[in-house]
């Protein structure tokens, strides 16, 4: 049987590396795969590894396939299996110690891995680390591959490819811990061979993280790290070096100790070390590689030290200039390297925590004070640093897309640092600092269409820090809104004039009247509106913004805005805005006339609205086939104009009679394209809004809606109608006139969902149907429960939960599981007694099957991302049913097979419950059943046999107990 499997094998490897055909390729790579999962192959690949006639791709592919077998199917072998296993490993290390080095590798990993799974008694009094020791000791020739296996175990303890058991996970970084100084001294005896410096450090950089016991003096004067300290200065190890130099700041950083002090003997030789790499930052002639390494090395210094750096020290502030050096780096991926540091130091000069040890108010308010004082130059160099990276390159125009969003993005970056700035010095003196770089550029030519650049960077870092520049400013800005006019209608500085007019809106408001400073940048906007589509995006984005926060000021003048609307909704004029833009000047308009008198506003709203209604009565006028075959798009483009109109213009009465007025027409959308997604969706979008702003102001039109969708639902399935639902849910639920429809509402829409939710393939069909229909199941449980929760709907609901729990889709699970928290948190609180017999009545009877559904979920049903929701379901469950719930889960984990969870895990669960019953806080438990999670994900077999036993998808499973 294995001489059979082992000529399969090397005909699947031929086939996969050598056949011509891509579909016996393929097949060969299938037929391996699901290979590497089987019990044969444990002796395969050992036996192929041992074979002197292996190539090398055998090789490769058997040392993966040993590697995997260790890492995640460990439990498949019996216990008097480890010693073989261990043998034939520790031979093939021996074999492979002069390469080939993928597969020594995947040896080393092997070894780490089986290493996490047995206890340190299985490898002798020392565990792994002392017979390492005295292997590279007894047999020195072999040193390789021992060092490799050195470096390698650290590493692998994170892996989560191995599929140990959190306890012994933790078990096995204690062990390590405990070895680091063997570790330490086996790395110093390597230093002796020259070509090993190199893995040596990477093993010293691996090993740091575990070195708990050993203080900071003693690494101070260890041959380890003066070794390192000293490579920083060669080329051929300088990675190496760095790499280690990183951790041991962050060692110094990371202890558990009392405070910085006990690290200064560490901390006060590596400082000087870093610092004296400073020059190399500008040699021209290093290695851009070598020179982001050493950039890496000062901004991980300055993050770590950033508590020391805050105090402005002499030493201190040296770091500071080391750090703006790395900043002014041509090259924008190694200043950006510093750009936390700057975030984080501005976080430590502004926040009262950093000043706790000051005492007294005066002594912190003088204390900071005198920090903000140290470190204001440094910051106002950092603005006229970052300020000119943003500026576009004269090649902008042949950037692939890909450089054209990275560029977006580093301006994105540019801007925070900006704002971490005006944290420090202040918005408006950070605005001197950029005003001064915009008069520098008006006057490189740039209102003659030249040199466009420099002015657009400028204005660019001018508007990203607008909100923190007082709207009292009274200095620059009244002299910037002047200049905006003169600048040229370039492109990309038209674009960012234009997000300047926007991002000032609060100021132009709060400006003198005096200045005029509107009418003209109004003018502005119509430029950019003309331009091209970008600069219409932009201009149409500050026209918003201006009418939002100028709206006093436009009330005169409606008719001029009411001209650029029609203009831009109507696509002829000369304006390049989109449809998705124009929305931007709907909202503008809308919030102007929400400042109206409410005769006016009435006539305004009938205005803004004539021709979205005119467009789709023209559409309907077609007769009902053109009705029907018409795009979505050419009926959304008008129903998402009404959605803004019916959210911004802030009038219940006007908006109602709008409404009212308009139902008919909508009414006929909703009757003759009920079955399209699309355009159903942005109805029931205007709708809610409808809804949101007129309240109980919409009259009879209300009641016509409900039906219409009550209606239509049945014969058509649309989420969307479930959504508006929730909306109206929200708004009338607990009104008592409203009741009788409302209960019409609820009983129709979910009987018309049970019906459709029956499986979970049902749910995994529908998941939108699922998530909108227990989002509007809570809504009624917080809005109306006296609708829904007496009535016979309400179990058959829950049942219909139950079915879906385990549904794949996260807003569907989300749902599920928030409907079925709020019932179980109804019936404990106050507000619910009335329901709480009931409830319990309904609970008590599903109890065990929900009970053994969840615990299915939590370990492998559903995604481990699914954990805090599916936690607070048992939390919840728990607290409202402890006994109960104690007694469910006992017999659901009787059925999980003691190999998937030992005695010890099924106790520590059981635990976990009757604390959660006993009030114990979600975070708490959260962790607790994230371990227990673990154990039964531990790999794909053990999460087979959990999920096996437990049946989440069969709700009249009735299992034999594994456990008892």
């Amino acid at each position: 049987m294995e001489a059979q499997a082992t000529a399969t094998v090397k005909e699947a490897l031929s086939a996969l590396y050598h056949h011509p055909d891509d579909a016996i390729r393929t097949a060969a790579d299938r037929w391996l795969q699901k290979f590497q999962h089987t019990l044969d192959a444990w002796q395969v690949a050992d036996t192929l590894l041992h074979d002197e006639k292996s190539n090398l791709e055998t090789l490769i592919f058997c040392s993966q396939t040993l590697r995997s077998k260790v890492q995640r199917d460990f439990e498949e072998l019996p216990s008097e299996a480890f010693r073989p296993l261990q043998d034939s490993l520790y031979g093939l290390l021996k074999k492979f110690n002069k390469g080939p080095p993928k597969v020594r590798t995947q040896i080393c990993i092997a070894i780490a891995a089986l290493a996490v799974h047995v206890p340190v008694e299985d490898w002798g009094g020392g565990g792994i680390v002392n017979w390492l020791g005295d292997e590279m000791q007894s047999q020195q020739e072999f040193i390789p591959g021992f060092l490799e296996l050195l470096i390698v175990l650290p590493q692998e303890t994170s892996s989560y490819k191995i599929a140990a058991r959190p306890e012994r996970r933790k078990q096995f970084e204690n062990d390590l811990c405990s070895s680091a100084n063997v570790a330490l001294s086996l790395l110093t005896a390597c230093l002796g061979f020259d070509e090993m410096k190199e893995q040596v450090m990477e093993g010293f950089a691996s090993w740091l993280r575990f070195c708990h016991g050993i203080t900071a003096s003693t690494l101070a004067s260890h041959p380890l790290v003066h070794m390192a300290l000293s490579l920083l200065n060669t080329d051929q190890f300088l990675e190496a070096a760095v790499n280690v130099t990183s951790e041991l700041i962050h060692f110094t950083v990371s202890r558990d100790s009392s405070g910085v002090t006990e690290q200064f003997p560490l901390i006060q030789i590596l400082i000087p070390h870093v610092m004296g790499l400073k020059e190399q930052l500008k040699d021209s002639s290093k290695d851009e590689e070598d020179v982001k390494a050493i950039a890496r090395l000062f901004a991980d210094m300055g993050d770590s030290y950033v508590d020391l750096i805050a105090t402005g020290s002499g030493d201190a502030m040296q770091i500071v200039s080391a750090l703006l050096e790395v900043t002014s780096h041509s090259e924008f991926d190694i200043s950006s390297m510093t750009f936390n540091f700057w975030h984080h130091l501005k976080r430590n000069l502004i926040g009262r925590d950093s000043y706790t040890s000051c005492g007294s108010e005066m002594s912190i308010d003088a204390e900071r004070n005198r920090r903000m004082q140290i470190f204001r130059p440094p910051f106002e160099v950092l603005v006229s640093l970052v300020s000119s990276r943003v500026e576009y390159p004269e090649d902008y125009n042949t950037f692939s897309e890909e450089d054209r969003r990275d560029f977006r993005h580093a301006r994105y970056a540019v801007s925070d640092v900006l704002l971490d700035a005006t944290d420090v010095l202040g918005g408006d003196s950070t605005l001197k600092i950029l005003f001064m770089k915009l008069i520098q550029a008006c006057g490189s030519g740039a209102e003659q269409n030249q040199n466009w650049q420099p002015v657009e960077a400028a204005l660019f870092c001018i508007q990203a820090i607008a909100k923190s520049v007082s709207i009292e400013e009274k200095e620059i800005l009244p002299q910037v809104m002047p200049l905006l006019p003169r600048f040229p209608h370039q492109e990309q500085l038209l674009h960012t004039v234009c997000s300047t007019i926007g991002a000032f809106s609060k100021w132009i408001d709060a400006a003198p009247a005096e200045l005029l400073i509107l009418p003209p940048l109004v003018d502005i906007l119509n430029k950019g509106m003309s331009t091209s589509e970008d600069t219409a995006a932009a201009a149409s984005m500050a026209f918003k913004y201006i009418c939002e926060d100028c709206r006093g000021k436009f009330s005169g003048s409606l008719d001029g805005l009411f001209q650029i609307y029609h203009v831009a909704v109507s696509g002829v004029g000369g304006y390049k805005v989109s449809s998705e833009d124009s929305l931007y000047l709907v909202e503008a308009l809308s919030v102007v006339i929400t400042t109206l008198p409410p005769d006016h506003a009435r006539r305004a709203v009938e205005l803004i609205c004539m021709p979205v209604i005119n467009s789709l009565q023209e559409i309907i006028q077609q007769g009902e086939d053109a009705l029907q075959q018409v795009p979505a798009r050419q009926l959304t483009i008008h129903i998402d104009r009404l959605s803004s109109i019916f959210s911004n213009v802030k009038l219940p009465e006007v908006v109602a009679e709008a409404v009212n007025k308009y139902w008919p027409t909508l009414k006929v959308i909703f009757d003759h394209r009920a079955w399209d997604t699309r355009t159903m969706e942005s109805l029931c979008r205007a709708c809610k809004f409808a809804v949101r702003t007129c309240g109980r102001c919409m009259g009879i039109t209300i009641g016509a809606m409900l039906l219409e969708i009550q209606t239509l639902y049945q014969k058509h399935n649309q989420s969307c109608f479930l959504y508006l639902s929730s909306e109206v849910i929200k708004i009338f639920g607990s009104d008592p006139s409203c009741a009788s429809y409302l209960t019409c509402l609820i009983q129709t829409l979910f009987n018309h969902t049970i019906q459709l939710l029956r499986t979970i393939q049902d749910f995994t069909a529908r998941p939108d149907i699922a998530d909108d229909c227990f989002l509007l199941a809570s809504r009624c449980i917080r809005y109306c429960p006296d609708l829904f929760v007496p009535t016979e709907t309400f179990p058959r609901l829950v049942d219909c939960a139950m079915a879906g729990i385990t549904i794949q889709h996260r807003e569907a699970c989300k749902s599920i599981l928030c409907f079925l928290s709020d019932t179980f948190d109804l019936a404990k609180s106050p507000e619910g007694e009335k329901y709480r017999e009931l409830i319990n009545t309904i609970v008590l009877q599903r109890g065990a099957t929900l009970t053994r559904v969840m615990i299915a979920s939590l370990t492998g049903a559903l995604p481990s991302g699914r954990l805090e929701e599916v936690s607070y379901v048992l939390l919840s469950l728990s607290r409202a049913f402890g006994g109960n719930m104690l007694s469910w889960t006992r017999d659901c984990i009787a059925f999980i097979p003691p190999q998937a969870l030992t005695d010890s895990e099924r106790s520590r669960f059981l635990t976990i419950i009757s604390d959660a019953s006993s009030g114990s806080s979600l975070g708490s438990l959260t962790d607790r059943f994230a371990e227990i999670s673990e154990v039964c994900r531990r790999n794909k077999a053990v999460q087979e046999i959990v999920q096996a036993a437990l049946q989440p998808h069969d709700l009249n499973f009735m299992g034999v107990p594994q456990h008892s």
